[in-house]
């Protein structure tokens, strides 16, 4: 008989909107209990996650698995970072980034069954000023939102809506040196972002093209614009096609340095931290284990967005061209009420 693995989950009971409750009752029923010793623990402050798994690594524990959002996760994952213990997700926080880039389900029962199938496999992870990160870190407008969303108080998509909006037309591009492994350039932009994984969370893409896999990160560019860009730049950038915009300069490269007029606010998985003039970010392959879904589960995830996408246009009418110009219409009155927000402010 072969010995139970032992899986520690670490808790953040403030994380996201959910209700941890729940998720710790489901874990108890579909946990596949032949294989697995279980045992939870809760976070405490900020950085506990980082001592509990620490230790857990040290005791060389099969995988932690982190329930709560990015935060957390990062946390959990630079304990684990060169280690044997492989990193599980469940999902839910209020962007859930590297969770979706990873395509682990949201709904937390299912992401208890990619834990039970137990598919490992080796990430890139990222460093920033040797802070490491996991998703993306990045300076300019993102970092400036994140340090507001820090400090309201309340969590949720909602809540970060709200302060991109009051913010957008307020923040003040700065002029940056961006130096790769290639060049040196001098970019006047709204923010500079570096996507180890492709997109912030909430399947916002600020670097469709990011793969965890490839050694390199992917570097996103966003210069100034005006109010009239605005709806487009948001579209691109749920839509997944962010990099196709004017306004965007895109590159890829396995290190940067960034260096700004004055020291300020950087942020490293939306987490915001103030920082030096001089910011180096890098890109080390293969350093983190995690727990991830099979590609069948992958291609069957993404049939599944398809299906629910047309089983929305279907009871609409007949005709489904007729159905797909309908909402681009409330897609379009929709970046029109974008835009009589931000000209009021």
């Amino acid at each position: 008989m072969n010995e139970k693995k032992k899986i520690l989950f670490i808790v953040n009971p403030i994380s996201g909107t959910q209700n941890k409750k729940i998720i710790l009752n489901q874990l108890s029923e579909r946990i596949d209990k032949n294989k697995y010793d279980i045992e939870i623990k809760y976070t405490e402050r900020a950085g506990h996650a980082v001592e509990i798994a620490a230790q857990a690594a040290s005791e060389k524990v099969y995988c932690v698995t982190a329930i709560g959002g990015d935060g957390t996760i990062n946390e959990i994952a630079r304990s684990l970072i060169h280690t044997d213990t492989a990193l599980g997700i469940i999902p839910c926080g209020s962007g859930n980034g590297l969770a979706r880039h990873l395509h682990i389900p949201m709904d937390s029962r299912k992401a208890i069954d990619i834990i039970n199938q137990g598919l490992i496999s080796a990430i890139d992870y990222g460093k920033i000023n040797e802070i490491p990160f996991f998703c993306t870190c990045g300076v300019g407008f993102d970092a400036f939102v994140s340090l507001k969303f820090a400090a309201a108080g309340r969590r949720g998509i909602l809540t970060y809506l709200e302060k991109t909006l009051h913010e957008t037309l307020k923040y003040k591009p700065e002029t940056y040196e961006v130096e790769s492994e290639d060049e040196k350039t001098n970019y006047k932009a709204f923010l500079i972002a570096c996507g180890n994984a492709s997109q912030y969370g909430n399947n916002a893409y600020i670097a469709p093209q990011a793969s965890l896999e490839d050694g390199l990160m992917n570097v996103t560019i966003l210069e100034p614009f005006t109010v009239l860009d605005v709806p487009s730049l948001a579209f691109q950038l749920f839509n997944k096609t962010l990099d196709q915009n004017s306004r965007i300069k895109t590159f890829k490269s396995k290190k940067i340095k960034i260096h700004r007029t004055n020291s300020g606010v950087v942020h490293f998985d939306g987490d915001p931290i103030i920082m030096d003039k001089e910011i180096n970010v890098e890109i080390i392959e293969k350093g983190l284990h995690v727990i991830t879904p099979n590609n069948d589960y992958k291609e069957l995830n993404v049939l599944q967005k398809a299906s629910e996408y047309f089983g929305k246009l279907v009871p609409r009418g007949e005709n489904l061209l007729e159905d797909i110009a309908l909402m681009n219409k409330q897609l379009l009155e929709k970046k029109q009420e974008i835009i009589r927000k931000l000209t009021k402010k």
